[in-house]
């Protein structure tokens, strides 16, 4: 069985990442979408939170798992046995970041994890869930950035947090 992971914060899950996610999952026979559970960051939704908005919004996708985890994907990937990561690139700026990040698990796994790259399809090239955040944080309409759920999910967030402290 090829599996792969699709590792993120997901804070929140974008229409960029569930696009990611559907053509993934089309490549693999299993695709384990995995929240990672990053102690250096605050974010707007919990681990728990992320794993339950993701698991709403591929509840139709039969061959995605989501989890979460924590410390390095390498470690991750090995315990699953998984030698493949998925990643998602909007533009020539992601790729620099992404390419380093892949090389060092390539490094760090002895050669047992590469990378996939997929190009976010061109609707979704502007999105990211920082901006999310802040349209959001504004009022803004975040219709074309996010399922409803995750839209809903948003706004009452928000409507009981210090906006200040959760725009990165």
């Amino acid at each position: 069985m090829k599996a792969a992971i699709y590792p993120g914060s997901f804070d929140p899950v974008t229409y960029g990442h569930i696009d990611v996610i559907k053509r993934a999952a089309e490549m693999f026979d299993e695709l384990i979408v995995s929240v990672l559970d990053n102690k250096a960051k605050t974010p707007l939704f919990s681990v728990d939170e992320r794993v339950k908005m993701l698991q709403d919004v591929t509840k139709e996708i039969s061959n995605v798992k989501v989890e979460s985890f924590s410390g390095l994907l390498v470690d991750y990937a090995g315990r699953k046995n998984v030698h493949v990561s998925v990643r998602g690139l909007r533009a020539v700026t992601d790729f620099e970041y992404e390419l380093q990040i892949a090389q060092t698990n390539r490094l760090l796994s002895k050669g047992k994890l590469d990378t996939i790259f997929l190009t976010t399809s061109l609707e979704y090239a502007y999105l990211s869930s920082s901006s999310v955040k802040e349209i959001a944080s504004f009022g803004g309409d975040i219709s074309l950035c996010v399922p409803p759920l995750v839209a809903d999910m948003i706004h009452e967030k928000f409507k009981d947090t210090d906006m200040t402290t959760i725009i990165e």
